[in-house]
């Protein structure tokens, strides 16, 4: 196996164990991968490996199991992480002190849907840079951000779906509600109330403006709200909801829209909603983080979204 090493056989060997093999075994349990840990600690990926047999023949236990990505922790290797992380995030945090006076907080490395992050999170962020919290923003797909997460790339990402696995721990951050829209023009020509009355039908000859080919976020809604299967093809796409509500409130068409994003446009009139249905489609948003030693800026972060999220 790559990333984990056997149990080993035999008495272990006695006597107090290496801190560095301690540090090295926290960083592979908080990441969940060696390659990550590596990195994390300024080592080659095979010094970690080697480090981890070794722990493990010490202590004669198997620490890690082999995952499809990355590895899993053995109970006892849960068992130990809670041992040891104290401990030895106080010995790193004197030695950082040791330094040079206290230590500056490392850049909170935060990441979510582009559209998300420039409308909400960001402007809710903001008086925290004043505070001296340093943020490096990126923007992607939630799976392949989950991935970076886990790798070590990001501490916290605000995810579309909850993550599976003991490696990430998640909190939700709100409800997003979907709304159906269109200009004030379209909205007059499809007549008012008649998507209540005639359902999908309504809407037929419309163009749709969506934010991908296969239409995800109206399927959803027509299955949630009608019933039945969204066929047809988007007349526009834009891989940025930004753009598809720019699109629509210029009379381009229809779409299906996160309320967050549209709230403005429909308080002004620039878009009208089509349907108020009872019982709209929701989606929650997850604060997502990996167990890393603790930078005491992503807990002001991570709070400060979840305050903010109130209000959204």
């Amino acid at each position: 196996m790559a990333e984990a090493a056997p149990r080993g056989a035999g008495t272990a060997p006695r006597g107090p164990l290496d801190l560095s093999l301690l540090r090295t075994f926290l960083a592979v349990h908080r990441t969940g991968s060696f390659t990550a840990a590596a990195r994390l600690l300024g080592l080659s990926q095979p010094t970690v490996t080697t480090q981890i047999r070794s722990l493990e023949r010490r202590i004669d236990r198997e620490l890690f199991e082999r995952q499809p990505r990355g590895v899993a922790p053995t109970p006892y290797a849960d068992e130990l992480a809670a041992q040891v992380a104290g401990p030895i995030d106080a010995l790193a945090a004197v030695a950082d002190h040791g330094r040079g006076g206290a230590p500056t907080p490392q850049p909170v490395h935060l990441a979510g849907p582009a559209e998300f992050l420039c409308e909400t999170a960001l402007p809710a962020l903001a008086p925290l840079v004043g505070e001296g919290v340093r943020l490096r923003v990126t923007p992607g797909l939630t799976d392949e951000l989950l991935d970076g997460l886990r790798a070590g790339h990001h501490d916290l990402v605000i995810s579309t779906v909850r993550p599976r696995g003991r490696t990430l721990t998640s909190v939700p951050l709100n409800d997003e509600e979907f709304v159906l829209v269109a200009s004030p023009a379209w909205a007059r020509r499809i007549g008012p109330d008649a998507v209540a009355e005639e359902g999908p039908a309504a809407l037929h000859g419309v163009p749709m403006v969506m934010y991908a080919e296969d239409l995800p976020i109206a399927r959803r809604y027509w299955r949630h709200v009608f019933g039945r299967r969204l066929t047809g093809e988007a007349a526009v796409t834009v891989p940025d909801l930004r753009g598809v509500v720019a699109a629509v409130a210029a009379g381009a068409g229809f779409s299906v829209l996160p309320h967050y994003l549209c709230r403005a446009e429909l308080d002004a009139g620039r878009l009208v909603a089509l349907l108020e249905p009872e019982d709209p489609p929701i989606n929650t948003s997850y604060v997502v983080q990996r167990p890393t030693p603790e930078n005491p800026h992503v807990a002001l972060v991570r709070d400060r979204l979840l305050t903010a999220a109130r209000d959204w």
